[in-house]
């Protein structure tokens, strides 16, 4: 796996990640939405630039022009309900991809540190020989985009994988490297050091779903 930490380089998105670990901010549903959304649109931004294009002509008023354009052959699939202002901020760049969409969640049978992933919802086109982009916003332990590439392996296997979240734990990528295909990439915003017992991002910024959509029963 191939990772890239946008975090090592200065530049706007780190104001965004800072945003959304404020607590104060946190307040804000909308901005909190949003920043996400833009995290996505500047991560898919430098994804793009891995992508095989192929040269179109166009017409203009005046003339026509030779360019190039990315090959249209991507599907983008968010976690529910965490990824969807991660998948909307790609999506505004990936306008043509095909969408699909996933459920998975953390099951602490005994209420207690011990989880299982279950997923239990899937919308899928083929990915067969695809670039297939998974959107989640917090790569914690990996074992949430396991399962769920596991669970999507049944609508064909990808040419390449890339792998889009805000924030990662060390723990989580190095996990999400052992299981993923070699040629798979990693476009994240931060990478924080520690995992709490029940597996959430330390200091990370919480449940990005509940500061999302408003808390689950």
């Amino acid at each position: 796996m191939t990772i890239h930490n946008l975090a090592l380089e200065n530049s706007l998105l780190n104001q965004f990640v800072l945003e959304l670990r404020d607590v104060e901010m946190q307040k804000d549903t909308l901005r909190f939405r949003k920043n996400i959304e833009r995290i996505g649109e500047v991560l898919g931004y430098e994804l793009s630039k891995t992508l095989a294009y192929e040269t179109k002509m166009v017409q203009t008023p005046l003339g026509t022009k030779k360019m190039t354009v990315p090959e249209k052959e991507l599907v983008l699939c968010s976690i529910l309900r965490a990824g969807l202002p991660l998948h909307q901020g790609l999506l505004n760049y990936f306008d043509k991809a095909e969408n699909a969409f996933i459920s998975a969640y953390r099951d602490h049978k005994n209420d207690d540190d011990d989880f299982e992933v279950v997923v239990n919802y899937l919308a899928a086109p083929s990915l067969q020989n695809k670039i297939l982009i998974l959107a989640d916003p917090m790569l914690a332990t990996g074992k949430t985009l396991e399962n769920t590439f596991k669970a999507m392996k049944k609508h064909g296997i990808p040419k390449q994988i890339h792998i889009v979240s805000v924030i990662g734990s060390k723990q989580g990528v190095a996990y999400a490297k052992e299981v993923f295909p070699e040629n798979t990439h990693l476009w994240i915003a931060a990478i924080d050091e520690e995992l709490s017992n029940r597996g959430y991002i330390i200091p990370g910024l919480g449940d990005a779903g509940d500061l999302s959509y408003g808390i689950k029963l």
